[in-house]
């Protein structure tokens, strides 16, 4: 089985991402969702097996094992925006927990819910059903393409 280079994870993608509404709601949803899926993971409890190993250890941060196993594995280069994005989430999820304003896993389940709500009006405008009903991968991709976008703009190769 061949491995699918980026370009073609983004034209696949890309197809029912043409609207520019739609274009515009994921450009703000898919971010947050991922930002939103791992706060939700963060907030799982923690036994304490694990914070005997480091205090701050979570079930997310062990997650990003994968989550940066999965982009090196698309592509080195973009895996090294991705990877970045990744632990800038990481630094609003320890900011916004520092607050103690809310529960994060309170915020996170409706934020979550209103984002994927807002996906799916993207999506009917669109008028395409979402790409991960054809490959659960696509909830990946959808972080990749989008910073595809940034690397073309700022001219880096990926």
């Amino acid at each position: 089985m061949s491995k699918k280079t980026p370009d073609q994870w983004f034209n696949e993608y890309g197809d029912s991402h043409q609207n520019k509404t739609n274009k515009l709601i994921h450009w703000i949803c898919v971010p947050s969702i991922f930002l939103v899926i791992l706060a939700l993971v963060w907030a799982i409890p923690v036994p304490a097996f694990l914070t005997d190993i480091h205090p701050n250890l979570n079930w997310s941060l062990l997650g990003f094992i994968f989550i940066a196993g999965f982009y090196l594995h698309l592509s080195p280069k973009l895996a090294v925006g991705l990877i970045i994005f990744t632990l800038a989430c990481y630094g609003i999820i320890a900011w916004y927990e520092s607050l103690q304003i809310a529960s994060l896993a309170v915020t996170s389940i409706v934020l979550f819910i209103v984002l994927w709500i807002f996906q799916f009006i993207g999506h009917n405008i669109e008028g395409k059903k979402p790409s991960f009903f054809k490959d659960i991968q696509f909830l990946m991709i959808g972080p990749a393409w989008l910073m595809g976008f940034i690397y073309r703009r700022l001219g880096l190769s990926y």
